[in-house]
């Protein structure tokens, strides 16, 4: 019998490289350990109040002057785009009991980017659209990949049901190295040279979180300010403007204050801080959110390990794990982490699907 591709992993890397091989005509399973699709991407709406808009948690824009391959895709997919709010000053905070500092940039200092209308969670839900049903399989949980002697692959996973193995011709594995390192057990067991590599490859965003404080509108355009923020008091050490559109505004920020310390302090004194921060450097009107989105990426099981809550000194450099040995052709590394360029961006994310599902196309 010939047996499907694995894709151990729903994010944006997976769920792509299951579209392209099923355009190649290549059968494809995907298997999602969460009970959602899109991976790091999580965009969400408030409570009750959707018409104000979608927001990102996870990735939130693009560069389509430098990434060729998710600007491709989203034309192809006929998704619409708007450019990130950058017009007006912004603000300085060296500590806080310093005046704020405000600057007005030279035009042509910030690159533009681009967000998707709808948030990234539309990427995610056009790709999936493209899947034959039942191609993903969520709440599985991928425990141990065997290999016996005559290459054969076997899956095993967990899900509600209970135990279930399942066969494979190969194995892409769509997820951040650390998390193979961690959580999937290999029969025969991977070089130590591998294992090395993959666990030296930080998750991008693993470590942070990031918060969106909503408004009914984005009341600091009228005092001239862009909404960005540099601060060195914390406890958002950058911040952005993350309206959706006209009918609503929103702030977002990320972290500068690590993660553990983070979960010492808890959710709720945590947004306490960032409420005293927004209304210390946009004024009263920023005291009273309509509400508060908050997700700490380095409480995510499915995502961080203990290692990603030490903060990041520098980027990361990312590539494809080194020394696959007996395994190479048989497992398919993944995910923005694998891509030598565009690390960490949504750009590497589809760059290494691309790679992988070549490599699948060589086997066939």
């Amino acid at each position: 019998m010939n047996d499907p591709i694995i894709i151990v992993g729903a994010g944006l890397t997976g769920l792509r490289a299951a579209s392209l091989l099923t355009s190649q005509g290549v059968d494809c399973r995907v298997l999602e350990a969460r009970g959602r699709i899109g991976g790091r991407v999580l965009s969400e709406t408030v409570v009750d109040m959707p018409d104000l808009g979608t927001f990102d948690l996870g990735p939130t824009w693009f560069w389509p002057q430098h990434e060729p391959t998710i600007s491709h895709l989203v034309g192809e997919l006929g998704l619409q785009t708007f450019a990130q709010h950058t017009e007006g000053a912004l603000l300085f905070e060296q500590s806080k009991n310093e005046p704020l500092q405000r600057h007005v940039l030279p035009d042509g200092t910030v690159e533009k980017s681009v967000r998707i209308v709808g948030g990234v969670r539309s990427l995610i839900d056009a790709v999936f659209a493209t899947l034959p049903p039942r191609t993903v399989e969520l709440n599985t949980l991928v425990k141990t990949i065997h290999m016996d002697e005559e290459g054969t692959i076997t899956l095993n996973a967990e899900n509600a049901e209970g135990k279930k193995s399942i066969s494979a011709r190969a194995v892409i594995l769509a997820l951040p190295p650390r998390i193979v390192a961690r959580h999937i057990a290999f029969s025969p067991s991977l070089p130590a040279e591998l294992i090395n590599s993959l666990v030296d490859k930080p998750t991008w965003m693993a470590g942070q979180a990031k918060v969106v404080a909503i408004y009914n509108r984005p009341f600091w355009r009228e005092d001239g300010l862009s909404g960005q923020v540099t601060s060195w008091a914390g406890p958002l050490q950058e911040i952005h403007d993350a309206s959706p559109g006209p009918d609503s505004g929103a702030l977002f920020g990320f972290f500068g204050i690590p993660a553990k310390m983070r979960q010492e302090l808890g959710e709720e004194r945590v947004l306490k801080l960032v409420v005293d921060q927004l209304t210390n450097l946009f004024g009263p009107l920023a005291a009273t959110p309509i509400s508060l989105l908050y997700k700490d990426w380095s409480s995510d099981s499915a995502t961080a390990v203990d290692a990603d809550t030490e903060p990041l000194r520098e980027f990361p450099t990312y590539g494809l794990p080194t020394n696959t040995s007996m395994w190479d052709k048989k497992i398919i590394f993944a995910g923005t982490e694998t891509s030598s360029e565009h690390g960490g961006h949504l750009e590497g994310a589809l760059r290494s699907a691309e790679r992988a599902v070549l490599k699948v196309l060589e086997l066939e």
